[in-house]
């Protein structure tokens, strides 16, 4: 009557905050992850990815709402993404990018290499080979079973 998956994550509220805030660059690049737009996520049956440099991605979320840009920088450090066109005015005068969190843009253009590639056909045919988190007809019937 456990809930617990994995003996290697721990379900405390303060050692998972610990995890993320303290996670290495490697681990930081997927939790940086932003969903596919509708047509994107049609086409390569895969809902979310990490977001890169090149990518065009459209802000869903805040003030910057509706805006549109090319992925400047990817700020693993600052868990943020800097978007061109998305600045703002310091007090002295200079112009500052704004730092905007990954998962509320919506990835509107794919910058695709092989790698790239690769990591989309990997997702896809693992959601397609079982529908993920879809339960079947007969799993649903053997639920009421006990």
């Amino acid at each position: 009557a456990t809930m617990k998956f994995s003996k290697a994550v721990s379900s405390r509220r303060r050692t998972c905050r610990k995890a993320h805030f303290t996670a290495p660059s490697s681990e930081r690049r997927k939790l940086m992850a932003a969903p596919l737009s509708t047509e994107l996520k049609n086409k390569h049956q895969v809902k979310n990815i990490p977001v890169r440099k090149d990518d065009e991605v459209m802000v869903v979320r805040g003030t910057f709402k509706g805006r549109e840009g090319k992925v400047t920088a990817v700020y693993r450090r600052k868990w943020v993404i800097h978007i061109e066109r998305i600045t703002r005015e310091k007090t002295n005068g200079a112009t500052v990018q704004v730092g905007i969190d990954p998962s509320k843009c919506v990835i509107t253009k794919l910058k695709l290499d092989k790698d790239r590639k690769a990591i989309l056909e990997r997702k896809s045919k693992a959601s397609a080979e079982k529908g993920k988190g879809k339960f079947t007809e007969s799993e649903v019937a053997m639920a009421n079973v006990d």
